[in-house]
């Protein structure tokens, strides 16, 4: 069995390591920004959609095509995006200090909306695996001083949000409301065992 990740988020790939996958990995080359009027849950479905397409599309160009490092070509490919939310206001990554400073304080005291959406692709199978989970964040009343202490810990720059979950950043929250704890971390694990099965794999045979 072999699956492709279209992400270059290692914390995705570690996460896949969890389920004794270890993916090939192809980061998407696609344009992340968000449409006018599109909500954030679209936003991070059809980004994960395209993710996908846009590394399964690579198997036609002859000049890139998509095999795994033996040669062979993939048997499943997986593509993930996460957006943030809050107050209708999307949050994507702060990349700099000051940014992740600005996002922890707007969300301090706040319940932001995380949505994770998923999409496998099987290359036995015509139809996709499509699911998105929503996790919600209760952030704790945060002091300036708290921010700064946890970023200078941490430095969440490439995470949306201005944190990780895994990490220090639980300590910055109040309570998680999910269906999927991995979920917040960047790839709905519970569902990519459920996409995998439906596919005809399980992970428990690998």
């Amino acid at each position: 069995m072999s699956i492709i990740l279209a992400s270059s988020s290692p914390y995705r790939a570690a996460q896949l390591k969890q389920l004794g996958i270890n993916p090939e990995i192809i980061p998407a080359n696609i344009d992340e920004t968000m449409l006018s009027n599109e909500s954030a849950e679209a936003t991070a479905a059809r980004l994960a959609k395209q993710k996908a397409k846009a590394v399964l599309s690579l198997r036609a160009d002859a000049s890139q095509p998509i095999l795994n490092s033996d040669g062979s070509t993939p048997d499943i490919i997986i593509g993930s995006d996460q957006v943030a939310c809050l107050n209708d206001e999307q949050l994507g990554k702060p990349l700099t200090h000051a940014n992740a400073v600005i996002q922890l304080s707007k969300m301090s005291g706040q319940q932001v909306c995380f949505y994770t959406a998923l999409c496998v692709y099987s290359m036995k199978h015509q139809t996709p695996y499509q699911y998105t989970d929503i996790t919600r964040v209760t952030f704790r009343n945060l002091s300036r001083l708290e921010i700064e202490q946890y970023l200078d810990k941490e430095q969440p720059y490439h995470c949306a949000g201005s944190f990780k979950c895994e990490g220090l950043g639980i300590s910055l929250f109040q309570s998680i409301e999910t269906k999927d704890p991995s979920a917040l971390i960047g790839l709905p694990l519970i569902s990519v065992n459920l996409a995998l099965l439906n596919f005809g794999v399980n992970v428990l045979e690998l």
